[in-house]
């Protein structure tokens, strides 16, 4: 009897997705892709925008979708992690971008948010990095050009900062 009743209760277990709008519905998730998720549920699919989900709760956390999903998380963060230290680490001249706010201000602002900085691009990154496998990988990358081109604004608004603080005091 007890068998048969967690045999039953079982069975209608379900993936439980929540909406933004507080809306809950039982299924299965699918699929989950790039910025979307297929859910079927009552025998029908619904591809749903990852921006109208709230959250997702698994029935099973050894399901393939979701193992799949929580891997590929955690090798898009180790390799953003990885793009972000490399950048930090090897990128720039970051005194001479220092000298290139106090001469330009502005202007060496927009040029460098205009620029396009790769890991191939930089001596150092290159020769130094151990993490030369990623530099072709879209994540990498987008956290490297990111973090470098900050960094080196913000140089550059130091350098800016001092020469206005010097034309202030003379």
């Amino acid at each position: 009897m007890m068998i048969a009743i967690l045999v039953i209760s079982s069975s209608f277990a379900a993936d439980i997705l929540r909406l933004n709008n507080d809306q809950m519905f039982e299924g299965e998730v699918k699929r989950i892709r790039d910025c979307e998720v297929i859910f079927k549920t009552d025998g029908q699919r619904f591809v749903i925008p990852a921006s109208d989900i709230h959250s997702i709760v698994f029935e099973d956390p050894k399901n393939k979708v979701y193992t799949n999903y929580m891997q590929q998380v955690e090798n898009q963060s180790d390799k953003c992690m990885n793009g972000r230290l490399d950048a930090e680490t090897y990128h720039g001249k970051k005194g001479g971008h220092f000298v290139l706010g106090v001469l330009f201000g502005p202007f060496a602002m927009i040029g460098t948010a205009l620029a396009n900085p790769t890991p191939d691009k930089g001596a150092r990154t290159y020769m130094l990095s151990q993490n030369k496998d990623q530099f072709s990988d879209p994540a990498y990358l987008s956290c490297y050009k990111k973090k470098a081109k900050g960094q080196l604004i913000g140089m550059e608004a130091l350098g800016w900062g001092a020469w206005v603080l010097i034309i202030l005091l003379i």
